[in-house]
């Protein structure tokens, strides 16, 4: 097998929230908000986050439109600027459409790119390896996203092992909640195993993760960033203080609701985070109360800790 391209997914990468803006003529009343989307890309890198990730589950991509979609990759690479990096979404029912994605992607600049297993039908490993070895033919570095939640299809070890066969295959973004994984995955081979999930960031990073393909970054990034770095440079204590106090609303980033949690997080911060497109309709009433509280408990805990 051919060396593995160095591709540095160090750092928290957050998986961008998409604004919209009411438009009559746009999908269900609601056209993505360009000029919004370019300015959050720009403050999520500029309060230390290592790159953005459009067009994953966080940032709607099934409710866009085609030429919706490629324009997020292409504001997120203007936004960026060389800054940090992006890795584009290019999920797909199929490895014909992931590929498509892909490739419209290196077109645009971008660094790499994020695929799950096929979507919308429960792949055979024989077919899962067949959708990564197809998306290793464009040459952009692949972090492939286990999802069991979502899609059904569970990338295990010893299939992660399979797929990082392919030379462009050199991370896995691990959100199967399983913590015992990264140990496993690396016994196995040599791949980037990243946190996918905010809530089992701390333990995942404990066993060898490097990198936190994020959610809730989009409202905290500066401290998630302090997160990672505490953890990078072995302080465990500090990176668990500040854990404990976000960790709450870090659990709605696996939740069927996360999208709306975190657009509810970014509005109460002074973001903007706003209404989901369909088939995501508002929170109900008992989860928004959920999550105010969660972030306002956190929130409140921010600001004690920036007065001591």
């Amino acid at each position: 097998m051919a060396e593995k391209k160095k591709f540095d997914l160090g750092g928290v990468v957050v998986a961008t929230a998409l604004p919209y803006k009411e438009d009559a003529s746009a999908p269900a009343g609601l056209a993505v908000d360009y000029d919004k989307f370019a300015e959050h890309c720009d403050w999520l890198v500029s309060n230390g986050c290592h790159g953005v990730g459009p067009n994953g589950s966080l940032g709607e991509y099934s409710s866009l439109t085609d030429d919706e979609r490629r324009k997020v990759i292409q504001v997120a690479v203007e936004a960026v600027a060389g800054r940090g990096i992006v890795i584009a979404g290019v999920h797909g029912p199929g490895w014909h459409q992931a590929k498509h994605w892909a490739e419209l992607a290196a077109e645009d600049g971008a660094d790499g790119v994020l695929s799950l297993p096929p979507t919308m039908y429960r792949a055979s490993r024989e077919q899962v390896v067949e959708h990564y070895r197809h998306l290793d033919e464009v040459g952009l570095p692949i972090m492939a996203y286990n999802n069991p939640i979502d899609t059904k299809v569970d990338l295990v070890p010893s299939l992660v092992a399979e797929i990082n066969q392919f030379e462009n295959v050199v991370a896995v973004k691990e959100f199967s909640g399983d913590v015992r994984r990264a140990f496993e995955i690396s016994e196995l081979c040599d791949i980037d195993v990243i946190a996918g999930a905010d809530d089992v960031l701390f333990e995942l990073m404990v066993d060898g993760a490097v990198g936190w393909f994020a959610g809730f970054p989009n409202v905290f990034p500066a401290e998630s960033v302090e997160i990672y770095d505490h953890m990078v440079a072995g302080r465990y204590a500090e990176a668990r203080d500040l854990y404990r106090e976000l960790v709450a609303v870090f659990r709605w980033d696996s939740r069927t609701e996360f999208v709306q949690a975190i657009k509810l997080g970014m509005d109460m911060v002074g973001r903007f985070g706003g209404v989901c497109r369909p088939p995501r309709g508002p929170l109900t009433a008992e989860h928004e109360a959920q999550v105010r509280a969660d972030m306002e408990r956190a929130m409140k805990a921010l600001a004690n800790r920036a007065t001591v």
